[in-house]
C-alpha cells in the first residue's frame, strides 16, 4: 500500500511535499482551498504543474484532494446542491491540471427528505459532475459513520451509488474511523475479512481505491465522526495490521488524518510503517 498524511499547502506546494517526504509519506491529500468556503479561486497551472513533478520526483504520489466539508448533494436545497456542484467541478479541474488521481468527496446529509428522493439527486448530481472529468482522475465517494440522515453510512448505500451511475471514474473510499462507528467491527483480522467481503460484495474491491486510516475512541456503532492515533484506539494494532497484510489491498492508497501537529503526524507515520511492515512479514 501506499501510505501518506493529509498536509497543509496554504504555506507552498513545495513545503507541502518537502514535509510528506520527510515523514516518509509515499502519498498524500490536500485541500484545494478554504474547505469551510463555497468560493472557488482561479486554478494556478504552473503551479500545479511543478507540485505535481516535485510529487514524482519524490516519490510522493499519487495525491488525493479531499473536496470542502460544505458539499451536500444529498440536500434538497437546490442552492445548496448547486453550490456543491461548483466546488466539486473545480476540484476535479485542479486534479487535472495537477495530475492529482483522487478527488476524495462527503455525499452530505439528506436531511428531513426522503432518503429515497435523496438518493435520486445525489445521483443526477454525481452524473453531472463526471461529465466533463479528465482522464486519470477518479471521483472517490467516501463513508459517513451514518449519524441521523447522513448519507453514505453503509457499504450497501455506496455501492448503489456505484451501480446507479456506472461510470469507470467513479470510485470508493473507506474510512476505517467511520466504518467503526457505522456499525463494522474491523478490530480484529476476522472482523477485516467480512468487511472486506462485505465490500467486495456490495461495491467490489476494485472500485475501493483508497482508504482513510484513522483510529477513533468511539464505541464500535456509535455513529460519531471522531479521529485518534494510530494503535490508540478501538481499531488498534491488529486491526490496521490485518488491512495492511491484507492482499487485496496491496496498491491502494491510505491516507492518515489524526489530529495534532508535526510531532504526532510522525509518530503516526511511524506507527503505520512498523505495522505494515510487521505485516508484510
Amino acid at each position: 500500500m501506499r501510505f501518506g498524511l493529509h498536509v497543509r499547502v496554504a504555506g507552498g506546494y513545495d513545503d507541502a511535499v518537502a514535509y510528506a517526504q520527510r515523514l516518509g509519506c509515499t502519498a498524500l491529500q490536500f485541500f484545494s482551498g478554504n474547505p469551510k468556503t463555497y468560493r472557488v479561486g482561479p486554478i494556478d497551472g504552473p503551479a500545479l504543474a511543478s507540485f505535481a513533478a516535485k510529487r514524482q520526483a519524490a516519490g510522493v504520489d499519487p495525491a488525493v484532494i479531499h473536496t470542502s466539508y460544505l458539499i451536500n448533494l444529498a440536500s434538497e436545497d437546490r442552492k445548496m446542491v448547486a453550490n456543491s456542484l461548483r466546488l466539486l467541478v473545480n476540484d476535479l479541474a485542479v486534479a487535472d491540471a495537477g495530475s492529482v488521481a483522487f478527488v476524495n468527496t462527503h455525499l452530505g446529509s439528506y436531511g428531513k427528505r426522503d432518503r429515497r428522493a435523496g438518493f435520486v439527486s445525489v445521483v443526477a448530481a454525481l452524473e453531472s459532475a463526471l461529465e466533463g472529468i479528465a482522464p486519470g482522475v477518479f471521483l472517490v465517494l467516501e463513508n459517513s459513520a451514518g449519524a441521523g440522515q447522513l448519507c453514505g453510512g453503509t457499504l450497501d448505500e455506496l455501492g448503489a451509488f456505484i451501480k446507479a451511475v456506472d461510470h469507470p471514474q467513479l470510485a470508493v473510499c473507506l474510512d476505517t474511523a467511520h466504518s467503526w462507528a457505522a456499525g463494522y467491527d474491523i478490530d480484529t483480522r476476522d472482523g477485516v475479512e467480512r468487511f472486506l467481503e462485505r465490500a467486495d460484495t456490495h461495491i467490489g474491491l476494485g472500485r475501493v481505491v483508497m482508504f482513510h486510516f484513522n483510529d477513533t475512541q468511539v464505541p464500535l456503532g456509535g455513529h460519531k465522526d471522531r479521529h485518534w492515533h494510530i494503535g490508540d484506539g478501538l481499531i488498534g494494532f491488529e486491526g490496521f495490521r490485518a488491512l495492511a497484510a491484507h492482499g487485496a489491498l496491496a496498491g491502494k492508497t491510505a491516507i492518515l488524518e489524526t489530529p495534532g501537529e508535526e510531532a504526532d503526524d510522525e509518530r503516526n507515520m511511524q506507527t503505520i510503517r512498523s505495522i505494515f511492515t510487521g505485516a508484510a512479514n
